[in-house]
């Protein structure tokens, strides 16, 4: 059976903070910190970088803005214009209820999706919930995982993070 990646244990906070220093500073990229509470600092030492989604929700929601404003443009002064007691067709005060709801419904909908799309879910297992010892990752222990599919990885990513004062090292079958 083939190897997904190697999984190492640490006992506490500051050795699962130094190995993510270290991991990081040796130049793998396919790896990831496992930790059953929010570590303060851990995304830094990962060098995780920030996501664009802010981005692309921003990006929504403009689009959302421009369409319902549009639509209402179209519909009220163009395909169909209606006067009534003599109101302007294209009044921009009345279009702001539709246009705002069009804003949050795009930008709903590209941050639900776009986040599906960034994380690469769904995602239905992982290789990791065979090994017996991470299931130890949501109550004491840290992990840290480097998958083989890494460039890094080698025969001697096994003594480097038993280096990192690893208190197992252990292989995880694909």
């Amino acid at each position: 059976m083939s190897t997904w990646g190697l999984l190492a244990e640490f006992k506490s906070e500051e050795e699962i903070m130094a190995a993510a220093k270290e991991v990081n500073a040796a130049g793998f990229r396919k790896w990831d910190c496992h930790v059953p509470h929010p570590v303060h600092g851990l995304d830094k030492a990962m060098g995780v970088k920030a996501t664009i989604l802010p981005w692309l929700v921003l990006a929504g929601g403009l689009t959302g803005a421009t369409l319902g404003y549009t639509m209402q443009y179209w519909m009220n002064a163009v395909d169909y214009p209606f006067l009534i007691s003599g109101k302007p067709l294209h009044s921009g005060p009345s279009m702001i209820p539709v246009t705002f709801e069009v804003t949050i419904l795009f930008s709903a909908f590209t941050a639900f999706f776009g986040n599906f799309a960034l994380n690469g879910l769904p995602r239905f297992f992982n290789p990791l919930f065979r090994s017996d010892r991470f299931r130890r990752a949501t109550n004491d222990r840290f992990f840290v995982a480097i998958e083989t599919a890494d460039p890094q990885y080698s025969a001697k990513t096994r003594d480097f993070l038993q280096s990192l004062g690893a208190s197992h090292v252990e292989e995880v079958p694909a």
